[in-house]
């Protein structure tokens, strides 16, 4: 009997270890499920291939976010550096306006449109890491006076209009598909897989793992934390300028107004997906699970002809809910 006790006692710490590691999963599954029987049309191909490119722009600013969290940190300020980095990314992707006149068809390279939205966000995130590592400005106020300031500067430098008439080679990244999958899905693969290697087989990536662990004993151990914290938030930035011209190209324009109360939904699916307000936790693919579930979410409540106004209702709880979890999990 005793025997039998142990191993009874064994295969049930073994299951509830397993429902703890993957239940991020099973409640996608469960929504899925709901959703389907709900409303019959969302287990369409097409439907879940549009969920997955919905949530694209906002699972790129959520892996910058879980990198920014597992330090510890925060950043509210990656909906507005989307925005400015689309306008950015699109007044490279038209013709200058001096140059219309003479030379109606002329074209800057596209190249040069997507690595001017990246170095934007990547200056965003310089900015941001050098007023919290150089100067100790708490991460929420820096990056609230950058999220204040980014949508500032996007306004301005498009007078508060869209920048349309963006070319097709630049468009492509948004509306283009490979093999039938749109190219927003790819570059999110691609990213996540990119990130989740650095996080994990990297140097740079165990030192953001110390850093949200134990400052203090990071700092004791010799790690360089300024610099450490300075590359955190310039990933994420770079990830939000990235976010920006892949929602620009889209849309088929740039408009300083993109990427309101993006960081929030960016901000919940790491936090659904696992990671620790506390820091020191966190993975990619649990953030995409995340960023998956309010996907579906979205997306399920509109075939539903939910109000818009519920949904947020909907998505605070369940933000709450994640946090509440989260919390007993660590206690």
């Amino acid at each position: 009997m005793t025997g039998a006790g142990s191993a009874g006692s064994l295969t049930g710490e073994r299951l509830g270890e397993v429902l703890r590691k993957y239940a991020i999963i099973f409640i996608l599954l469960g929504l899925v499920v709901v959703l389907s029987i709900a409303s019959p049309s969302f287990l369409q191909p097409q439907n879940l291939i549009n969920v997955v490119r919905q949530i694209s722009v906002i699972g790129l600013l959520a892996i910058g976010v879980t990198v920014v969290i597992i330090s510890t940190g925060i950043d509210l300020s990656l909906g507005s550096v989307l925005a400015l980095a689309s306008v950015v990314a699109a007044s490279f992707a038209q013709a200058p306006d001096w140059a219309r006149p003479m030379y109606p068809g002329l074209q800057l390279p596209v190249l040069l449109s997507f690595g001017a939205g990246i170095a934007v966000g990547a200056l965003c995130g310089l900015i941001n890491g050098a007023l919290i590592a150089g100067f100790r400005i708490p991460p929420f106020i820096a990056t609230l006076g950058m999220m204040t300031a980014a949508r500032g500067v996007a306004l301005i430098y498009s007078n508060g209009r869209p920048i349309s008439g963006l070319t097709d080679e630049f468009n492509y990244i948004g509306q283009g598909s490979v093999l039938g999958i749109p190219i927003p899905i790819i570059v999110l693969a691609v990213v996540a897989i990119a990130a989740h290697l650095m996080l994990h087989n990297t140097r740079f990536g165990r030192h953001v793992y110390a850093l949200g662990g134990n400052e203090q004993a990071a700092r004791v151990s010799g790690l360089n934390l300024t610099r450490i914290k300075i590359l955190i938030y310039v990933f994420a930035g770079a990830l939000a300028g990235l976010g920006g011209l892949v929602l620009s190209a889209r849309i088929g324009s740039g408009q300083p107004t993109l990427g309101q109360g993006a960081e929030l939904d960016a901000i919940a699916a790491a936090v659904i997906g696992g990671t620790s307000f506390a820091g020191g936790i966190g993975t990619i693919w649990g953030t995409l699970v995340g960023a998956l579930i309010i996907g579906v979410i979205n997306n399920g409540l509109d075939l539903l002809n939910v109000s818009p106004f519920s949904q947020q209702v909907v998505k605070g709880v369940i933000i709450v809910i994640a946090i509440i979890i989260d919390e007993r999990k660590n206690r």
